[in-house]
């Protein structure tokens, strides 16, 4: 690989990891407000999931991945770990009063 070309990749390669942080920082802040979600949920006896609000979300972000030219079914496999992930956290919240860390 020449010069120009290896350049070219570091550059690129450095974009990337810009955007991973990111991502990184957007995932805590999202977090941070899926955990006082649950942190209300428990305290009003509402359940840690909500169906009807995921089916909607898929939907919205499906449009968004597309409108983005990303592939919808990624864009919803993604969204679909997260929210596993954030009902897992507001049924510890519900039974423990707190989600438990280093996991």
């Amino acid at each position: 690989m020449d010069d120009a070309a290896l350049a070219e990749l570091g550059s690129l390669r450095k974009s990337i990891d810009n955007i991973d942080a990111a991502l990184v920082h957007l995932l805590a802040e999202r977090f941070k407000c899926t955990q006082s979600v649950g942190r209300l949920k428990a305290v009003t006896g509402l359940p840690a999931s909500d169906p009807e609000r995921e089916r909607v979300q898929i939907a919205r972000l499906r449009s968004l991945a597309e409108e983005a030219e990303l592939d919808p079914a990624f864009a919803e496999k993604f969204l679909t770990f997260i929210v596993a992930e954030v009902i897992h956290h507001h049924e510890q919240i519900a039974s423990t009063g707190s989600i438990a860390t280093g996991e």
